[in-house]
């Protein structure tokens, strides 16, 4: 069944309301981290579709090997151990650089093609698998939950009945987030080889009221994106993972990206992830199991063949793409790390300073952060990874800051193959 809801059709958007937010252990998505650090802020947002992509930015000045080396070099200096960048132009030609370690305490480069966790970029992967199912007519945006998973959300205010695919995919289904995660070197000593399936990360969220109802705010949630996992084997009869693969991986010839299961460790190369606790202690927490969809690992390769075949029309069809870019604006307080932020289907839409706007989804897990972004029209994309994740909110804030400037920087150059090689 397809969408009821033609893509160029208005819809209601839901407004920002302050609602509480509980404390969040980190070690999944670091923007959810903010969250819980800084509170809820709601204000009446009105929300409109996003139209920055109209105006393309105007050419800058090329961004080239010796830019992408200055930047990545000034964010190891921050206090990250690793970090490795790619910028791939519209030619397709890539800009690659790392600097920092692959492990602490010694001399080793950090590989250039090397594997990290993407963590929440795999939300993505998630969006485009769900709305191709939609232009199959297998799965509509406006189905509700219990539709396809009667009784999973239910208890303590929770009504899978009044919660849709569209809200899950764009956050604002209310749905309360509590994942586990690692607050000391002990927790994550004891817990790193824990695993949970599907139902029981729901089950953590039923334990807590909605953050708000169905469609009346925003609020990173990714007990959403598991719920949507458990929507796409219900409606296919096979594994998530599959249709990831084959709707996507495998088109797009990503041969680096896959999901380790209950492997602890990463495929080689790679840089070692660390964790700095709120005890200022580093621990290498690079070995662990991560319960849920930012369990994959990818390289920077990967990642940017990935949106720039998103974005470039390879994956969707015009009027699924339509629904992936209709926008809302974020919460407020995550306008911190993500001013002028605005989530679409699995897309998060943000300004460039240049003019016009990008799409991304960045990622965060215990010892590895992602940033990433691609132009509108699939030309030029760039992916940051970091090795080093911090409790403490000011330091990590920063590293993001420093992280999006190189991704707006690389962006900005739209001059593609005449002066960006």
């Amino acid at each position: 069944m397809r969408s009821t809801t033609p893509a160029s059709a208005p819809k209601h958007r839901p407004s920002q309301q302050s609602s509480p937010q509980r404390h969040r252990r980190i070690g999944r998505w670091w923007p959810a981290v903010a969250a819980a650090l800084l509170g809820t802020v709601g204000a009446a947002v009105a929300a409109r579709p996003a139209d920055g992509d109209a105006a393309a930015p105007p050419p800058a000045p090329g961004y080239r090997q010796e830019d992408l080396r200055r930047d990545t070099s000034a964010l190891q200096a921050l206090g990250i151990t690793g970090v490795q960048a790619r910028v791939t132009t519209a030619s397709g030609r890539d800009l690659v650089s790392a600097a920092g370690v692959a492990v602490a305490g010694t001399n080793r480069p950090v590989p250039h093609d090397g594997y990290f966790r993407i963590a929440s970029t795999g939300k993505a992967l998630m969006a485009t698998v769900v709305l191709r199912l939609v232009g199959d007519g297998r799965l509509s945006l406006d189905d509700t939950v219990d539709r396809r998973l009667p009784g999973v959300i239910d208890g303590n205010g929770n009504d899978g009945r009044k919660i849709t695919v569209r809200q899950l995919l764009q956050n604002t289904s209310g749905l309360h987030d509590d994942l586990p995660g690692f607050d000391t070197p002990q927790d994550y000593y004891r817990h790193r080889h824990d695993t949970y399936t599907p139902e029981q990360i729901v089950a953590r969220a039923m334990k807590h009221p909605p953050d708000f109802r169905p469609g009346t705010g925003w609020s990173y949630s990714n007990t959403g994106y598991v719920v949507l996992g458990m929507i796409v084997e219900k409606v296919t009869g096979r594994p998530w993972r599959e249709e990831v693969e084959s709707r996507i991986l495998e088109p797009l010839g990503m041969h680096h990206t896959y999901l380790p299961g209950n492997t602890p460790t990463l495929r080689r190369p790679h840089a070692r992830g660390y964790q700095v606790f709120a005890s200022g202690e580093r621990t290498d927490v690079t070995e662990q199991i991560v319960p849920d969809l930012g369990g994959y690992v990818s390289t920077t390769a990967d990642v940017n063949r990935f949106f720039r075949g998103l974005l470039g029309g390879r994956l969707l069809s015009e009027a699924r793409m339509a629904e992936m870019r209709d926008t809302v604006p974020v919460a407020k307080q995550f306008e911190v790390i993500w001013p002028g932020g605005r989530y679409g289907l699995g897309l998060v839409n943000r300004p460039l300073t240049c003019g016009g706007t990008y799409w991304s989804h960045e990622g965060g897990e215990a010892g590895y952060i992602t940033l990433n972004g691609v132009t509108g029209d699939g030309g030029r994309a760039v992916t940051v990874s970091m090795t080093t994740s911090y409790n403490d909110f000011a330091t990590a804030l920063r590293h993001h800051k420093a992280a999006a400037d190189l991704v707006d920087r690389a962006l900005c150059d739209t001059s593609g193959n005449r002066r960006g090689e």
